[in-house]
């Protein structure tokens, strides 16, 4: 069994390298952009070497998927893997803004077994167990139980038309905090349509599902790890009474982004 103790500080180690690099402290950053729009900073990649080395030495037997890392094939051959986003958001990181996290999953047979972020900037450590529950900060979390979609609070700078009757609340730019707020009872819906990589949910999904929430793709789908290909067509997470209406009200948009490569 591994040792939770050990990898949380681990985990919470990686969240202090990356604050010691933050503009929102007044550091001085590199950044650059790997293609048009897709930023990443110094302080990711340190991050990455600094997790890849130290969950290594404590699973060697656990395979490795990063947003940082070049994909290695023989992760496939494995039932154990590590699913790690060194900074996710890091627009708000490069901004100096607290809508990051630290994101890591131990995944076992497609399935994710503890799930960890680390949120320094705003104070918050989450963590989520198979089968245990979720926490925020040592405080155990009950995820929103709204029954009816209209009124819903989604985190975002502003919704469309067609999504009016929903109520934007405060958005971090990182995915994993905002599936993290439905487990914390902070938002009801959260949703993407665009195809998205499994570093970027398996640790939050983790604690949104074992808050309660219900937890999918965008197209009602259950979510799988460790894929030949990492990527998943969106994710929804919300209420488990309102998900199957979500999934209805984004059905006909989310196949014509899927169609169109989105």
């Amino acid at each position: 069994m591994i040792d939770r103790e050990r990898l949380e500080s681990i985990v919470r180690a990686a969240g202090q390298i990356a604050l010691s690099s933050w503009p929102g402290h007044g550091h001085a950053l590199d950044s650059w952009d790997k293609d048009p729009g897709n930023p990443v900073s110094a302080a990711d990649l340190a991050v990455d070497v600094f997790l890849k080395r130290e969950l290594a030495a404590l699973l060697p037997s656990a395979g490795w998927l990063s947003e940082e890392t070049i994909d290695a094939p023989d992760r496939l051959d494995g039932g154990l893997i590590w699913l790690v986003d060194p900074i996710d958001g890091t627009r708000d990181f490069i901004r100096g803004r607290p809508g990051w996290a630290v994101s890591v999953a131990l995944v076992s047979a497609g399935r994710p077994l503890l799930g960890m972020l680390d949120a320094p900037a705003r104070g918050e450590f989450w963590h989520g167990e198979a089968g245990h529950g979720s926490w925020r900060n040592g405080l155990r979390l009950v995820a929103s139980q709204r029954g009816e979609l209209p009124g819903a609070r989604v985190p975002a700078d502003a919704v469309p038309q067609a999504d009016a009757d929903l109520v934007p609340v405060d958005r971090p730019n990182s995915i994993a905090l905002r599936i993290a707020m439905v487990a914390a009872d902070e938002a009801d819906l959260v949703a993407t349509l665009r195809w998205g990589y499994e570093w970027d949910i398996g640790a939050a999904a983790l604690i949104a599902r074992e808050a309660g929430a219900a937890v999918t793709d965008a197209f009602g789908q259950p979510l799988n790890y460790n894929k030949r290909d990492p990527r998943d067509f969106g994710v929804l997470a919300s209420s488990p009474a309102i998900h199957a209406a979500a999934v209805a009200r984004l059905a006909e948009r989310a196949r014509h982004l899927a169609e169109q490569g989105q």
